[in-house]
């Protein structure tokens, strides 16, 4: 019993004391316990106020995005409102700090200081559970739900409940009790922030984004700047891309912090990370964490961190990367689901911040190699290829210039060919221009590197439709290939080979296959691969001239030298027959060209699968045959059916999608007027088109070594 303060009468030879102890005052309602802390200045209303004030919550979300803000405005409001008997706000960041602002608690209301912590505790949430007063608790940053084990208080018509945490196990959420995600700032939000705080300055949008519309960032980049009367925000914004610098080195000290803030932004996240990696799988979460920093934001498969190569890295299984993936997101450091992981770019940069400069190289390489067998195989699942793109551009701006250590990485070059295959020639075409740029930067321009993305640039824009400037492009190409790899490299005819294809006559055309022809009879033999390939090329050139007689002859050699060399199921023996097939349908002989491209379909999709481009194409080609020989009702059945898979493979603005809408238009007129139209030729689809990637002496040779 605690005697201190209080005055007692000795009686007697000193061995009974009586202590006499004034009587306690009443409780003088309403009763504030703690202390707030202070608002934002420029406070943002946020989305997440109304469910506080409309229930008990648990403020969830990343550190930094203003959930002590959120309870802190509403706990401003009741502090005044004297309807409310107890309003008590507790850092809760252990279960002895809980228990011990449970014990405050119960002194304050209770009267009874003849207790243990732990008693009082209990005593404060039984009278919580029983009273009819009105009461409000904060439990500011909980750490670890276990620490709230016994220590939730308990639900009742009179009382609210509002935690906030960065936490989202499953034991937070109840029937009682809302768990509420808090995000980064919208846009407005951090316009209206940075207007108010930076008044007057240019670029406050663009710095809102950059900055991830993370509150935390903004304020503590805002004070930063106004610090700093010379330092523009596009300034600012420079130090902020210049991967040079470090988080740290572009926002406060922990002394030029605003009032409210009691970390930077660099140190907000370290004791999530500790945290996380100390749940099991012991030890994963933050070599795992490190490398999703070197990724994209906006999502990585979860398939690239399950590969093979990394989990021999982190040596484990693939079962094991899944569970620290989900204690990555028990701490909001992550946000997983199904498909994909996504993380704040801060805190991909300040994780990154940590990473010793000799590991960053090894890691970039671990991650790239990991998403070359994550990139389906050929443009079939446009969502999953497009994330790719994102992740690989993402890595390699991240962490450059180590992606071209010791050469080129060969997703640089999977990326810029991916945007081709899904049919965005002129994006690619870019793609490859600043690739070759980098390549002479960091390689030379002799370098194989630096002509494989030439020869890359060239292709795509000729398939972008730029002919004349491709030509240009294929030009130089023959001479410094021939300089550099010498006439016969396979790169070399590769080049020489498309460029013959582009040239404005047909005449040039076969002329210059014909001498390619001739060099590699010379030089490597008639069953050469590339020599097939030419003699496939001259005889599609001839067909197109008109000589289709002696191309289907030669179309049939050709096939045969496949057939012995390479095997029926090659897929360069399935386009041979499949061009063979078309060119016969042009010769007049539909019937038969519909009957084997029916087959080639058919072989097409048992070896490269159902929606491979490939077999669209040869599907696109057998109904068209079929139109032209008269079946027009099961053309069209055709036509409709490869539409509906083209939409789900491919989406709705793909090139070839919109070819195929137009062919459903065009036979469904047929179907009902019975006019015979014509579709434009042979080549709707580009199956024939000698530019094309996927036909022999296309450019798909290329960096090959």
């Amino acid at each position: 019993m605690d005697v201190r303060g209080n005055v007692g009468v000795q009686i007697g030879d000193g061995n009974t004391q009586h202590i006499h102890l004034p009587p306690r005052p009443p409780v003088e309602w309403p009763v504030r316990v703690g202390v707030l802390p202070p608002l934002a200045d420029r406070y943002q209303r946020r989305a997440a106020e109304a469910a506080v004030a409309e229930t008990s919550v648990v403020l969830s979300g990343l550190g930094g995005v203003g959930k002590s803000q959120v309870a802190a405005r509403h706990a401003h409001a009741v502090w005044w409102d004297e309807s409310v008997d107890l309003a008590l706000w507790l850092t809760a960041g252990t279960r002895s700090a809980v228990i011990s602002g449970y014990a405050d608690a119960a002194d304050r209301v209770l009267g009874d200081p003849r207790r243990t912590p732990e008693d009082a505790a209990a005593a404060f949430q039984a009278w919580l559970g029983s009273t009819r007063r009105r009461w409000l608790i904060v439990l500011d940053d909980v750490r670890d739900p276990a620490d709230l084990k016994g220590l939730w208080p308990p639900t009742t018509p009179t009382g609210r409940v509002v935690v906030t945490t960065r936490r989202r196990d499953a034991a937070l959420v109840r029937d009682d009790r809302r768990l509420v995600e808090v995000g980064v700032f919208t846009e407005a939000e951090s316009s209206a922030y940075l207007t108010a705080k930076l008044p007057d300055r240019d670029g406050l949008r663009e710095l809102a984004a950059d900055l991830g519309h993370l509150p935390l960032a903004l304020a503590q980049a805002a004070a930063f700047i106004a610090d700093k009367p010379l330092l523009t925000v596009a300034d600012y914004r420079d130090r902020l891309a210049d991967r040079r610098r470090t988080l740290a080195q572009v926002m406060p000290t922990r002394h030029e912090l605003p009032d409210e803030h009691r970390d930077t932004v660099a140190a907000t996240w370290s004791l999530s990370v500790e945290r996380a990696d100390s749940l099991r799988p012991e030890g994963l979460s933050r070599p795992l964490l490190e490398i999703i920093s070197l990724l994209d934001p906006a999502g990585t498969p979860v398939t690239v961190l399950t590969q093979d190569n990394v989990l021999a890295h982190l040596g484990v299984d693939a079962e094991a990367v899944r569970d620290a993936l989900a204690c990555l997101h028990r701490l909001s450091l992550v946000t997983l689901d199904a498909r994909a992981v996504r993380a704040h770019a801060l805190l991909q940069r300040a994780v990154r911040d940590t990473i010793a400069p000799e590991r960053l190289t090894p890691l970039a390489h671990l991650a790239a190699d990991a998403l070359l067998p994550a990139w389906p195989a050929h443009e079939t699942d446009s969502a999953l290829a497009a994330s790719l793109r994102s992740v690989a551009n993402a890595l390699h701006t991240h962490t450059a210039p180590a992606l071209w250590e010791p050469r080129a990485h060969a997703v640089l070059f999977q990326a810029g060919k991916s945007l081709g295959e899904a049919g965005l020639a002129a994006e690619a075409v870019s793609y490859f221009r600043e690739l070759r740029r980098q390549a002479e930067h960091h390689l030379g321009p002799d370098h194989h590197d630096t002509l494989h993305a030439g020869h890359e640039v060239a292709f795509f824009t000729g398939r972008a439709g730029q002919e004349a400037e491709a030509v240009a492009e294929y030009e130089r190409l023959v001479v410094d290939s021939a300089r550099i790899l010498g006439p016969d490299h396979r790169d070399t005819v590769a080049v020489r080979n498309n460029l013959a294809l582009l040239r404005p006559t047909a005449a040039d055309t076969i002329a210059e296959l014909a001498d390619l022809l001739a060099d590699l009879l010379r030089a490597r033999g008639p069953d050469d691969r590339d020599t097939l390939a030419a003699r496939h090329n001259l005889a599609m050139a001839r067909a197109g001239a008109g000589d289709r007689a002696e191309a289907i002859t030669e179309l049939e050699e050709v096939l045969t030298g496949l057939l012995r060399t390479v095997g029926p199921d090659h897929a360069r023996t399935l386009t041979v027959r499949h061009n063979l097939a078309m060119w016969r349908g042009d010769a007049g002989d539909v019937h038969r060209a519909a009957a084997e491209l029916a087959r080639v379909a058919d072989d097409r999709r048992r070896v490269l699968g159902a929606d491979h481009p490939d077999t669209f194409s040869t599907r696109y080609q057998s109904a068209h045959s079929r139109a032209l020989g008269g079946d027009v009702a099961t053309a069209l059945a055709g036509f409709r059916d490869l539409l509906a898979d083209q939409l789900r493979v491919l989406g709705p603005d793909h090139p070839d999608v919109a070819i195929t809408r137009q062919a459903v238009r065009r036979w469904s007129d047929v179907a009902e007027d019975g006019f015979e139209g014509q579709l434009g030729g042979a080549d709707e689809l580009g199956v024939t088109a000698q530019r094309r990637r996927d036909d022999p002496g296309a450019a798909d040779g290329a960096g090959d070594q």
